[in-house]
């Protein structure tokens, strides 16, 4: 199965989701030629809609693939807490393995899985979400085997940017309401990878001819402190931040007090990632720096 690069037309799924609105706006090559709406959806997009009433193992996609080359899939439940373990592993794993075996079917050559970071550190626990990752991953690669479709695996870290939901938001609210934050003393290190980064990467896997078959972490390639974090957030923001010197040992002890110490090391622990292979195989590198991707924070809606 050859991938076929030029005139390439690209599905995006969970186009109006934080990354894939990004996708969308920053395709520069007008790669992406139709997206999945749900039914429901209140987005109107600038390209052709293909709409479904959700993704799951008895989704009907009769005539989604039609002329389509690649697919980056996106869609699924990241964030929400409420949602059942039952549905979490409907949609992520059966929806997206009926996804990529119906596309085969169809004679789409390339499947781009947007998965996570969380699964290189699986053996020492794991969200829901992170489990259903993982499961995908694995009956992905075992349709890969059966059909010919081409695999793309892409584990992003924290992705960051104007409106990110998740700790990225919930940092970006911390540090708009409050003038300072508690890691002056922090020399952690972390990696992170910018949406416009990711955005990238993903269109890039999507056409490449050598990524087919490999599993990429993202990161911006540069692994940084909470403390260096915070402090480019603020920049991006246009505010001031006091970095208050409070002793690691400190903070992790009273995190466990209060229960906290899974989030805490969210924080203050590592979590580097080994990304070489993108650069080795794609030739890829980040086209933002931090500072530049940060510069977005200060258009964020109040």
């Amino acid at each position: 199965m050859q991938l076929k690069v030029n005139n390439m037309n690209v599905l995006l799924s969970g186009a109006t989701g934080f990354i894939g609105s990004n996708v969308l706006s920053l395709d520069k090559e007008h790669l992406i030629k139709r997206c999945i709406v749900r039914a429901d959806s209140r987005y109107r997009l600038s390209v052709e809609q293909y709409i479904i009433d959700g993704i799951d193992e008895n989704t009907c996609w009769a005539n989604a693939f039609e002329g389509i080359d690649s697919i980056i899939h996106l869609a699924g439940i990241a964030h929400n807490k409420s949602t059942s373990q039952s549905d979490i592993f409907k949609i992520n794993t059966l929806g997206t393995l009926k996804f990529a075996q119906d596309a085969a079917l169809f004679g789409v050559k390339r499947f781009v899985f947007v998965s996570t970071a969380s699964i290189y550190n699986i053996e020492n626990g794991f969200s829901l979400q992170t489990k259903s990752k993982y499961d995908a991953e694995a009956g992905l690669k075992k349709i890969a085997a059966e059909t010919g479709l081409e695999i793309v695996i892409v584990r992003p870290t924290l992705v960051y940017g104007s409106n990110a939901p998740g700790n990225f938001g919930s940092l970006t609210k911390l540090v708009k309401k409050v003038p300072f934050l508690p890691f002056g003393l922090t020399n952690n290190k972390r990696d992170f990878i910018a949406v416009q980064n990711l955005t990238d990467l993903l269109l890039t896997c999507a056409k490449h001819p050598h990524a087919a078959g490999h599993t990429f972490f993202a990161s911006d390639g540069q692994s940084v402190s909470t403390k260096t974090f915070t402090n480019a957030i603020a920049k991006g923001l246009n505010k001031s931040l006091i970095q208050i010197p409070i002793p690691i040992s400190l903070m992790r002890l009273g995190s466990k007090l209060i229960g906290k110490s899974a989030m805490a090391e969210q924080f203050i622990g590592n979590s580097e990632v080994d990304s070489s292979n993108v650069q080795e195989i794609l030739g890829w590198t980040s086209p933002y720096t931090m500072e530049q991707a940060m510069q977005s924070l200060s258009e964020t809606k109040k």
